[in-house]
């Protein structure tokens, strides 16, 4: 394979913080002669000698033959490691000192600073991963819950590739088809194609609207349920947050309207990622900093993924649980009955009459009715259960974009089948739909945005 970089990068790979193994590793056409400057070896022998896939013990010196570390020095050839290229890890012992000293003595003897996703970037434009992978190497990173990981690995071994693969090949074929027929209409004939294509287009597109329908589900595994907390004030949202969170995130007092501004808390329920914000009670109030808390409540109202309302059941309904009633109709919501060990002055079946939510009768104090609560956010998200057997889930948003572009263009397709337009006029759009897909796995990207999905990765990966 030709070498598409003539500089040789390097970096830290691990956490800059005391541990036990520190990585340092070393990329590009250069990489074995700048290490052998650097590093001596028990047995003497240089690196670039060495057989490819080995580990070799050895020092890292400094300057004058300082030993800096006492190391393990894995040694990988081109075309076959991560990058594509040669490349050097160096494990040394992870102090943050050790780690940068020996980063140092590659940087003085040729190697330049890796920029962030530098490793990842070099492995997506020599072709050992597409983009889609390489954006799930930085999901796997930052992920959340089990479920969001076991996503990502999914991703990263190809599930997304695989799939949209499939579907561009299907479209390249028609449109293969299509212009050898206008090319050479005496010996390929496209009379009643339209008949022929359109269960292909239609079923193409079936598939690509269910990888669509995933993403929001998608979505949610990989960046948790944005769930809001309402209810009055003093009904015992704090109390829940804090139950919910197993530390005292909120204050709770007796005093009404002490939460003013939104709390927000990363919980995970489950293997269910959920991000609760705790928001000010909602009332009538003449306080300008609390009616200010008490918008920001409703906002965030708006565009949740789930509400759950807590209810104070030792009091009655009034105005303002009307209005947050109005708020949380036709959302996805759980009314929680809470303060079931004080005398309770509302009925469960009242509030599942009003609110048509399902009522949990809680107390936040006693820490009683959480697991049903838990049981219930699983069953109203992913029925009861999350499974990777053999579905692909899209969990980006640019993928989902670009299968939405892929999906218009289909129904421009069989539109201009039913109107009997001529048959260039099907590969103009099926053309499209092949395209959008692409840049999925990163064909046809633009270097601005290549830079720009690379540069949210950390340095060293």
């Amino acid at each position: 394979m030709a070498e598409l970089f003539d500089d040789t990068i390097a970096a830290i790979s691990t956490a800059m913080t005391a541990s036990g193994i520190g990585i340092v590793r070393v990329s590009g056409p250069e990489a074995f002669q700048i290490a052998d400057r650097v590093y001596k070896g028990k047995n003497g022998k240089k690196l670039s000698s060495q057989s490819a896939n080995t580990i070799h013990y050895g020092w890292i010196r400094g300057e004058g033959e300082e030993i800096l570390d006492e190391v393990l020095v894995m040694v990988m050839k081109a075309p076959h490691t991560y990058t594509g290229e040669h490349t050097v890890e160096i494990d040394c012992h992870g102090g943050v000192i050790a780690m940068r000293k020996i980063l140092e003595q590659l940087l003085k003897n040729g190697a330049r600073p890796a920029e962030p996703g530098e490793f990842t970037k070099r492995a997506f434009l020599n072709g050992r991963i597409d983009l889609s992978q390489a954006e799930a190497v930085m999901d796997i990173i930052s992920a959340k819950n089990e479920y969001a990981l076991q996503s990502s690995v999914k991703q990263l071994q190809g599930s997304v590739q695989k799939k949209i693969r499939s579907l561009r090949e299907t479209l390249l074929y028609h449109i293969a088809f299509i212009e050898s027929a206008l090319d050479d209409p005496e010996h390929v004939s496209v009379d009643g194609y339209g008949e022929k294509l359109l269960p292909v287009i239609e079923k193409a597109d079936e598939e690509i609207l269910r990888l669509i329908a995933s993403a929001d589900k998608g979505q949610m595994i990989a960046e948790g349920i944005k769930t809001v907390i309402v209810g009055k004030p003093n009904a015992g949202k704090s109390s829940l947050l804090n139950v919910l969170s197993g530390e005292e995130k909120a204050i709770v007092t007796d005093i009404a309207g002490t939460t003013r501004d939104v709390v927000e808390e990363t919980i995970n329920v489950r293997g269910i990622t959920l991000r609760l914000l705790d928001t000010a009670g909602i009332r009538e109030s003449s306080n300008q900093v609390e009616q200010i808390g008490i918008q920001r409540a409703r906002e965030h109202a708006q565009d949740a993924d789930l509400i759950l309302y807590v209810v104070d059941g030792s009091s009655e309904l009034d105005q303002n649980d009307q209005e947050i009633m109005g708020l949380i109709r036709h959302k996805k919501s759980i009314v929680l009955l809470n303060k079931t060990d004080l005398e309770l002055r509302i009925s469960r079946e009242e509030l599942e009459k009003q609110t048509g939510s399902p009522v949990i009768a809680i107390s936040a104090r006693e820490n009683q009715g959480i697991d049903r609560l838990e049981e219930c956010i699983r069953d109203m998200f992913f029925q009861g259960e999350l499974s990777f057997n053999d579905e692909v889930m899209i969990t980006n948003i640019r993928h989902k974009h670009a299968l939405e572009e892929a999906s218009a263009s289909l129904k421009m397709v069989v539109s201009s089948i039913a109107d009997g337009l001529p048959e260039d006029f099907y590969t103009i759009d099926l053309m499209g739909a092949y395209e959008a897909l692409g840049r999925i796995l990163g064909e046809a990207l633009g270097e601005n945005l290549v830079n720009e999905i690379f540069s949210k990765f950390c340095t060293g990966k």
